[in-house]
């Protein structure tokens, strides 16, 4: 199916509410201090009979998430699983470490009495080992046409995994069949209540699966919004062959914190030029921080961290903030079984629970976002290079009706940056060393 044919245009816009979309991404297992693992032997953990839901413990956040400027709360794995999420054992379940349907309802509830959107995450490549359409499917069920399997074809057999884990069999995204469940799973959460879908691993996804899918879903929901997970590629083919409207923008991601580390503004430079042409057809989704890197504030250091922030609200794009980078929580992701547990960290009870350590950072947030509120046109901007060193870098933001803000970022003797708008006073970022 071409991109025409499935209602994708070669530009996409995407609903008119995302130009003002700041989002606030939550790890919901690792916030609400779920567990994550089963022993060996046991099955997976549930919500502990009597006790409040989890999800019930990220509302008094959501008013923390307001104040800081956000609108939106983005949010990780909530379905039944059988550890980290990822793994999915029922689509239309929340997963019981988690409460049930009615702790999203009155999630879902919260976030609308805000004005928060509310974005879910779409886990459609692959499914858990023990979800029972794939368990249907090994037994040589008509469900094995879900699924990737090898001969033999009767029951048993091998199956295709998801980048070598076997706890991950891979979706068969040939079947109209896997295409029809993955659109009502997308339909049943936003008439749910949900605003916007993340794509997860969508990079493995042929992109053709997205525009068979999307354009049902966007007849019921047309100002729903979709971002896929994407880490390499052709950005702008993807978003137009798939019909999605976003993408993550890791190549900025990655020449953020790799240009302020090295000392080395070229590679950011030239990483610039690269987000203004992909401004030219969609709106990528921007962030120096998730669920699955190391903490920006552990990469490069907490002061160049808000250089960092600096860059992410002041160039185009929807930005995305990861909970706790906003009050320079460290943590380092490792290539290891319960790796990603130090990025996903419990957040205490209430905001009052804080560190006080962090107020700088959460202050810088604020301001930031505060300038990005009265310029909105900040989200389509191009950034144009006024002076270039490998350890300063001065450049305008550009709206499409000429409108202009300058930003200088400078490393030595120690990190600093200065953001000026028109009939403004300037911005300067110095944080303590």
């Amino acid at each position: 199916m071409s991109p025409e044919s499935a209602g994708v245009s070669p530009s996409r816009r995407g609903p008119a509410w995302v130009d003002h979309a700041i989002w606030w991404q939550v790890y919901p297992l690792g916030a609400t201090g779920a567990p994550i693992r089963p022993a060996v032997g046991e099955a997976p953990a549930a919500q502990t009979p009597g006790a409040p839901a989890r999800l019930d413990r990220l509302e008094p956040w959501l008013d923390y998430a307001v104040e800081l400027g956000a609108n939106g709360l983005s949010l990780g794995p909530i379905f039944r699983s059988a550890t980290h999420g990822y793994d999915t054992t029922d689509h239309f379940a929340i997963d019981p470490r988690l409460g049930d349907d009615a702790a999203f309802d009155r999630l879902a509830e919260a976030c609308r009495a805000r004005g928060l959107a509310l974005m879910l995450d779409g886990v459609f490549n692959h499914v858990g080992y023990d979800h029972p359409l794939f368990q249907a499917a090994l037994a040589g069920g008509s469900e094995r046409e879900l699924f990737r399997f090898t001969e033999p074809i009767g029951p048993g057999g091998d199956y295709a995994v998801f980048e070598g884990h076997g706890s991950l069999p891979l979706l068969n995204h040939d079947s109209p069949e896997t295409a029809r469940l993955v659109g009502d799973v997308m339909t049943h959460w936003l008439d749910r209540g949900a605003t916007a879908w993340r794509l997860d691993a969508a990079y493995a996804v042929p992109p053709a699966f997205w525009a068979r899918v999307l354009p049902a879903v966007r007849e019921r929901h047309p100002e729903a919004w979709f971002m896929a997970e994407v880490i390499h590629g052709d950005y702008a083919g993807i978003v137009q062959a798939s019909g999605v409207d976003s993408l993550t923008q890791y190549e900025l991601w990655k020449a953020i914190w790799s240009s302020l580390n090295d000392a080395n503004f070229f590679e950011l430079d030239w990483c610039l030029g690269r987000h203004n042409e992909f401004l030219d057809s969609f709106l990528p989704a921007t962030f120096v921080g998730n669920h699955d890197v190391t903490r920006i504030a552990s990469r490069v250091g907490p002061g160049k961290a808000a250089l960092a922030v600096v860059l992410l609200m002041t160039v185009g794009g929807v930005p995305s903030i990861y909970y706790g980078d906003e009050q320079a929580f460290t943590g380092v992701k490792r290539d290891e079984i319960g790796g990603d547990d130090e990025v996903r960290p419990a957040l205490p009870d209430t905001p009052a629970g804080l560190s006080t350590l962090g107020e700088w950072m959460h202050r810088l947030h604020q301001d930031l976002i505060g300038i990005r509120r009265r310029h909105p046109w900040l989200v389509r901007a191009r950034t144009e290079v006024a002076e270039l060193a490998n350890e300063r870098l001065c450049y305008d933001a550009v709206g499409e009706q000429g409108e202009r803000l300058r930003v200088e970022l400078d490393l030595l003797p120690a990190p600093r940056a200065v953001v000026s708008a028109p009939g403004e006073a300037p911005l300067v970022v110095e944080p303590p060393r």
